[in-house]
């Protein structure tokens, strides 16, 4: 990973192997996808770098946040075709190949979820198939007004069925299976009002937009926010009754925290807080 301070000078380079490239400012980590010659797919290669890079950033203590962006007119045209393709002239017709593949693009995806540090997508161009997978895998997602999203799958004799699984937790159902069915451009308003994406900006404020909040997020308590980053997803899965009660077990733990300590006696006596991180810096 390349650490970089304010003023973008380098300090550190671990050797990036270009297919992402990875800096951290300030306490953000900055993921750019970078093959914009193949639109951003996430190749077989692609995916294990993106998910090296997620690795790093989840087990660094000095990250806050992550923001996921990608070079080009392109952010992500899902899974590449023509490496796909190629394998079905393999003696299992390719079988193989497919399992690998969609095991580390599910790797990745959960991955994201289930990383302590928020993941925030920066979204200029197309984001189609498992890169609208992608997406939807983040946390948030900041889009920019000419950001198009869909998942064209069945236009292809290919229903999208694992995109369909990070779609359908952020979209309504019957949203969901409009944009899996028609396999239609949507505009990024659009994406916005169906909840797929946060916030929708111009072109060119996307990434400083994304990483604003990024930094925003990355200045609150990491302990707290890692907590409950994770209670959200495990509820989500929860029956009503199940989902409080183990809400409840989430907020008594978190109570005990010395972080938390810290945010309530700092907001009683009008002080900013000094998270249990910053102690130690």
């Amino acid at each position: 990973m390349t650490i970089i301070d304010q003023d973008n000078e380098h300090l550190a380079d671990s050797g990036s192997t270009g297919l992402v490239n990875a800096e951290q400012r300030d306490s953000v980590a900055i993921l750019m996808l970078n093959d914009p010659e193949r639109r951003n797919c996430l190749s077989l290669n692609m995916l294990a770098r993106l998910q090296e890079e997620i690795d790093l950033a989840s087990d660094n203590k000095a990250i806050h946040a992550v923001l996921l962006a990608a070079n080009g007119p392109d952010f992500c045209a899902g899974h590449d075709l023509k490496e796909l393709t190629a394998h079905r002239e393999d003696e299992d017709g390719g079988r193989a190949h497919y399992v690998e593949v969609l095991g580390k693009c599910e790797s990745v995806m959960q991955s994201i979820v289930h990383s302590p540090k928020p993941v925030i997508a920066a979204v200029s161009g197309t984001a189609t198939a498992a890169g609208c997978q992608l997406v939807a895998s983040c946390d948030l997602a900041v889009a920019g007004e000419a950001a198009k999203f869909c998942t064209p799958g069945v236009n292809i004799g290919l229903f999208c069925s694992t995109p369909m699984v990070a779609l359908s937790r952020n979209v309504s159902r019957k949203q969901a299976m409009e944009m899996l069915l028609l396999g239609e451009m949507m505009e990024a308003e659009t994406a916005r009002q169906y909840g797929l994406v946060n916030r929708v900006v111009a072109e060119e404020h996307v990434f400083d937009e994304a990483f604003a909040i990024a930094l925003q997020i990355a200045k609150k308590s990491p302990v707290t926010v890692a907590i409950g980053k994770e209670a959200f997803y495990r509820q989500l899965e929860l029956g009503l009754s199940d989902a409080y009660d183990f809400a409840s077990d989430v907020m008594v733990r978190n109570m005990l925290e010395a972080d938390a300590e810290e945010g309530i006696c700092a907001f009683i006596d009008k002080r900013p807080p000094v998270w249990e991180n910053d102690k130690s810096k």
